[in-house]
């Protein structure tokens, strides 16, 4: 006959592989979540860019780069 002890420690075992592989489950699904959503926001963000801040031959990192520099107004005389 199996002792108290090992059976406890078998329902254990069972319990805590079984917590792990929800665990993991739902982590993975949720990060693949996030990262269609990051992609697909990133798409539109690119579009935007494209169509309505990118000058003349501009690409899109340089048009992403010079909207986000700080700009002081002030020195350039407007107010």
């Amino acid at each position: 006959m199996i002792s108290l002890k090992k059976q406890n420690d078998k329902i254990r075992d069972a319990v805590v592989g079984g917590y792990f592989a929800i665990e993991n489950g739902v982590v993975s699904g949720y990060k693949k979540i996030e990262t269609g959503a990051v992609s697909g926001y990133r798409k539109i963000e690119d579009a935007f860019l494209q169509n309505f801040v990118c000058g003349y031959g501009e690409s899109i990192d340089d048009a992403r780069k010079r909207i986000s520099e700080p700009r002081d107004f002030l020195r350039r005389g407007r107010r």
